[in-house]
């Protein structure tokens, strides 16, 4: 999937990690698995005009980096599992081919491949268990990789995953879930559901609350680890 074309059509973000008030000098390339995750982390970003590259598998973006060598990235934000290829993967061949270029995996699967907990090329790796704790670790890893220093959230460090608490959910808030996890807005859920937008935004709320999170994102997340959905 390529959503690059389309980010300049879909307005500004609702920054979850506040990533909007980080001054990045270059372009950014977003890569991840899926179309909810690969929202959610151009999301994070607020505006869309650094985004140049948003897409999901491991070579379409090394054709959109090697395509601007002339201009070239300044960041890369990816997840380890991709639709095709794998992350770890992708930024060692980026950074072998762009010394200068900055990245930042998200680990889905909360662990460093043994071959790759060393590798010079690996600057900084956010555990995917650590967004739910409200802790905005891929603010800190962004912020850490711009400023020239290595960076792993605080599970990756201890190898001690934070509590999970997981809830019961309704029939509804299961269905609403799935709906985020698709990459569907308030208004895509509104229109799936027959009901209206006001409608759906509460049942987005009252699903949040249920889950103890503060925003979409945290929230799949959380019910991928509580093993309530899957993208």
């Amino acid at each position: 999937m390529d959503l690059t074309p389309f980010l300049a059509s879909t307005g500004n973000g609702t920054p979850e990690e506040g990533l909007e008030s980080i001054e990045i000098p270059g372009r950014v390339a977003v890569v991840a698995k899926g179309r909810f995750l690969l929202r959610a982390l151009c999301r994070s970003f607020g505006g869309y005009s650094r985004i140049t590259c948003a897409v999901t598998d491991q070579e379409m973006c090394l054709d959109y980096l090697a395509a601007e060598a002339d201009d070239p990235y300044e960041l890369l934000v990816c997840t380890d599992y991709l639709e095709t290829g794998n992350g770890f993967d992708l930024v060692r061949e980026a950074r072998q081919l762009h010394p200068k270029l900055h990245a930042v995996i998200v680990a889905l699967g909360d662990v460093i491949p043994a071959e790759c907990i060393e590798a010079p090329w690996l600057e900084a790796v956010v555990a995917e268990a650590d967004f739910v704790d409200d802790q905005q670790p891929l603010q800190a890893a962004v912020m850490a990789v711009l400023g020239g220093h290595s960076y792993r959230s605080p599970s990756l460090r201890t190898g001690i995953l934070p509590y999970l608490s997981c809830p019961r959910l309704t029939p509804r808030e299961y269905e609403v879930l799935d709906l985020l996890a698709s990459g569907l807005s308030d208004r895509e859920i509104a229109k799936r559901l027959v009901v209206s937008d006001e409608t759906a935004h509460t049942y987005t709320k009252r699903l949040l609350q249920t889950l103890s999170v503060h925003n979409r994102l945290q929230a799949v997340l959380k019910g991928m680890r509580c093993g309530m959905v899957q993208i």
